[in-house]
């Protein structure tokens, strides 16, 4: 067996061959055996999370931004094409999207904003109907939006590329038409929990979908309690739905299930306050839930749970104005 060694300048040796290391990739011998590396997507951001829109009252259009090394408040960093309410948040590794919503008639505009500068958001396509109270997903490639309010409650689970800005497409329904889901993503899944169906009542649902192909959703679980409004959050390896509303009262559950397997949620935790129709926000170790509504009235709140840990969340910062109804983003 060959002795490895490993040097000081990066390079490691296994017996008379070298493996170096290089910004163009890596070479074995003086053979190059790639030209760059790729790195598995992750939804969770690394550096910031995004409120974008929502109702004070009344319609806002700010999107505000809030770091996630430190716990500090949100700042002021731009505006949606359109003041509205209840779109849905979904995140590339560059950009940000909105999309649906209300304002005050019902919308189907895709927002779009850079990440890597603070600006104003762009109209770059629009949804297959118009419809708020949604919930948002991300894959790799992908932004999804199911579910929500036209009116009447939908099942509709539209698709839209980020490698170009364009419409969305009608490529699944879920188990149920309801408004009011969270929404939460795995590298390999989207997740759409909770809701309000047609009757109208709270559900307990979680529903799948495959990013790999474009078909229905499957039930393949419930959460702790029936609620309509929570927001939700995404780990590597579990989603998460905090808050909503559980008619009439709120409240501050924070629910988690596995990706790895289809399973019923567990209550891990509480948010600081009751509430509902909040942001939310995911980095790599924490989930964020930025604004809501408490009854009686709005609330600026941004509260932080860790992945690592089953536990309570805690007050981190405050957006730059309290409002219900904001879409999340993550970088």
């Amino acid at each position: 067996m060959s002795q490895i060694t490993f040097n000081q300048d990066g390079t490691i040796n296994f017996g008379d061959y070298t493996l170096t290391f290089t910004d163009e990739g890596f070479e074995f011998d003086g053979n190059i055996l790639a030209s760059e590396f790729t790195q598995e997507y992750s939804f969770g951001g690394s550096t910031s999370g995004y409120a974008a829109g929502g109702f004070a009252p009344p319609y806002v259009n700010i999107i505000d931004k809030f770091p996630f090394s430190t716990d500090a408040n949100a700042t002021d960093v731009g505006d949606l094409s359109q003041a509205r309410r209840d779109g849905a948040g979904q995140s590339s590794t560059t950009s940000g999207y909105t999309s649906g919503g209300r304002s005050p008639g019902y919308v189907d505009t895709i927002d779009k904003f850079p990440f890597g500068t603070d600006a104003n958001a762009t109209d770059v396509g629009d949804l297959t109907q118009t419809r708020d109270i949604t919930s948002g997903q991300s894959s790799s490639a992908s932004g999804y939006t199911s579910g929500g309010y036209a009116p009447p409650n939908v099942n509709t689970i539209d698709k839209f590329p980020f490698s170009s800005d364009g419409n969305a497409t009608d490529v699944g329904d879920l188990t149920q038409s309801r408004r009011g889901p969270a929404g939460q993503s795995s590298s390999e899944s989207g997740y759409t929990s909770g809701g309000f169906t047609p009757t109208p009542s709270p559900v307990v649902t979680i529903d799948k979908f495959p990013f790999s192909s474009d078909i229905n959703a499957t039930d393949v679980g419930d959460l702790t309690q029936a609620r309509w409004g929570p927001t939700g959050q995404s780990s590597e390896s579990n989603g998460y739905a905090s808050g909503g509303r559980v008619q009439p009262s709120y409240t501050n559950t924070i629910d988690k299930f596995p990706f790895s397997s289809d399973a019923n949620a567990t209550d891990v935790g509480d948010l600081m306050q009751s509430r509902y129709r909040q942001a939310g926000q995911s980095s790599s170790a924490s989930g964020y839930t930025s604004g809501g509504d408490d009854s009686p009235g709005e609330v600026n709140t941004i509260d932080k749970f860790p992945f690592s840990s089953d536990a309570n969340a805690t007050d981190v910062g405050d957006l730059t104005q309290a409002r219900y109804g904001a879409a999340g983003q993550q970088v």
